[in-house]
């Protein structure tokens, strides 16, 4: 689909985008600001999967381990407790928790099958968040109103859609609805990211092929079993090179498809003018 021209953003009477960029560059904060101006709806499409798509896998690997609890085990065998995720949209570790890491079992680790089973479960899940965008700008709008739109994106939609395709199937779908827009962060955002990501390291999910070849890499490089991987250390270690296996592919996005403002720019956005005023001037 063509972009609309800047005249075209500002005469509109309803806009609808997608935020999309490496997680941790402002994508939730400016879709919040934006909602919280009190006309946008907000449309998260991580919330989408941990609830609709995977809340299942989530809530029955809770009971999976409270079963191992001789109480909690009685408890749930009588219909006693009820055991359930709490996912907001600031608080996505119940999903993040399900995914896991792979590597030693005495240090959380899951064996490889199963992780990557739990990813492919993942990417099933985002692909049909992303295809659930259109029919949630129609509902926004039939159920509450809402004629703006603001569709926040994992950082994993580069991996699950094929950038370097023009005619690529699901973007073509979500274009005819929605201006997509790359948060581009810097060297510095990048170094940031890492050094957060070294501090607390969280399950993500990667592309098959990247992650396959990456746990082969790894195993070969530290001489490590599967079983005897410290699942902390192998995240750590695959974080950095998956930020630069993503960046082109966010930037391919935005060339076939979007507009791009800097991490710094979103940073100086304070309203949803503010917000109208950056995207035309990317649009000029």
């Amino acid at each position: 689909m063509p972009l609309p021209t800047a005249q075209d953003w500002t005469a509109a009477s309803e806009r609808r985008v997608m935020l999309f960029g490496m997680s941790g560059l402002g994508k939730t904060h400016l879709a919040k600001l934006l909602r919280d101006g009190g006309d946008w709806f907000h449309y998260s499409v991580d919330y989408r999967i941990g609830t609709r798509y995977m809340g299942e896998y989530i809530a029955d690997n809770f009971k999976r381990e409270a079963m191992r609890v001789p109480l909690l085990r009685e408890l749930l065998l009588t219909d006693s407790v009820y055991i359930s995720s709490n996912i907001t949209f600031d608080n996505l570790a119940p999903l993040s928790t399900y995914l896991g890491k792979p590597g030693d079992p005495d240090k959380g680790g899951l064996p490889f099958d199963e992780y990557m089973r739990r990813q492919d479960q993942h990417r099933a899940a985002e692909i049909a968040a992303l295809r659930d965008t259109v029919p949630f700008i129609a509902r926004a709008e039939d159920l509450y109103g809402y004629r703006n739109f603001v569709c926040d994106t994992g950082g994993s939609i580069c991996e699950v859609i094929d950038p370097f395709d023009p005619d690529d199937t699901l973007m073509s779908e979500l274009t005819a609805h929605v201006l997509p827009v790359w948060i581009e962060g810097s060297d510095a955002h990048t170094a940031e990211l890492v050094r957060r990501f070294d501090r607390a390291p969280k399950p993500m999910y990667y592309q098959p092929e990247f992650l396959t070849a990456a746990w082969a890499d790894y195993l070969t490089q530290t001489g490590k079993t599967e079983d005897a991987v410290d699942p902390d250390a192998f995240v750590r270690w695959t974080y950095a090179r998956a930020l630069a296996h993503r960046a082109p592919r966010y930037r391919a996005m935005a060339e076939n498809w979007g507009v791009t403002v800097s991490a710094e720019e979103v940073a100086r956005v304070t309203d949803c003018d503010s917000f109208n005023a950056l995207i035309t001037t990317k649009l000029d």
